[in-house]
């Protein structure tokens, strides 16, 4: 389960975040993740309260928003959604694309909190 691994590195991001800011601990982390990233959502929400403890993230909250596979075709030019088994132009059908997202992994933000106040840091 590769997903601990990525909860751990991403527990490592959101301490560093939280360090620089001066917090007390974190409320939310929100990631975007699409269907070809390799993780599975799932999974990465059964690891993270492992990773998240005995953090200052580990009482917060992890969302996970997920993104469109999205294409841009070398042929006509165009942009179009796609499905992660079928890389296809929506405009002209043709299979020579360039995967534009769908394939990313990234935290979004971190809900700070301090002593007397909260900041979203994106």
């Amino acid at each position: 389960m590769h997903e601990l691994s990525i909860c751990q590195a991403l527990m490592k991001q959101v301490e560093a975040v939280a360090f620089e800011h001066n917090a007390q601990s974190v409320a939310n982390i929100v990631v975007t993740m699409g269907p070809l990233s390799g993780v599975d959502a799932q999974l990465l929400k059964n690891a993270y309260p492992i990773a998240s403890a005995g953090t200052v993230a580990q009482d917060a909250e992890l969302i996970i928003e997920t993104s469109p596979v999205r294409v841009k075709c070398n042929h006509c030019g165009c942009e179009s959604d796609a499905t992660p088994n079928k890389l296809i132009c929506k405009h002209c059908g043709d299979w020579h694309t360039t995967l534009l997202s769908g394939d990313e992994l990234m935290l979004m933000s971190v809900e700070l909190e301090k002593s007397q106040e909260t900041e979203a840091i994106h």
